[in-house]
């Protein structure tokens, strides 16, 4: 039996014009227009085997990689890393999802090991 983990998960930006989808298998954030037109692609080191994928309400990107155990923050554009938001460092937790709360002003990762990190922002 062939597995296949291409699309983890998929995204829509604030303004409707964008999908942002992970691509599991080839460590990459595909960033595609409304009629399905590929715009741009994510590599980074940091984001090996992205996994979650959120849109602010503010319209940043946020995505993890699940081997990596990074969260990035990448430009509306899909085509760069602007920051590293968090890095497990080795620590074997390995992100899976990642979500913003207005309310909170938090960022709430979503670990495999069945925990949650909780990271204030300004």
């Amino acid at each position: 039996m062939l597995l296949c983990f291409a699309v983890y998960k998929c995204a829509v930006s604030s303004t409707g014009d964008r999908l942002y989808i992970t691509d599991y298998d080839q460590n990459k954030l595909l960033t595609l227009a409304r009629d399905g037109t590929l715009l741009a692609t994510l590599t980074d080191p940091a984001l090996e085997h992205p996994y979650g994928l959120h849109v602010t309400p503010a319209g940043q990107v946020l995505v993890c990689g699940f081997w990596s155990d990074a969260v990035l923050q990448v430009g509306w554009e899909g085509q760069s890393k602007l920051a590293t938001l968090y890095t497990g460092e080795n620590e074997g937790r390995c992100s899976r999802s990642v979500c913003y709360c207005s309310t909170t002003s938090s960022i709430i990762v979503g670990l495999w090991n069945d925990n949650i990190l909780v990271f204030r922002v300004e």
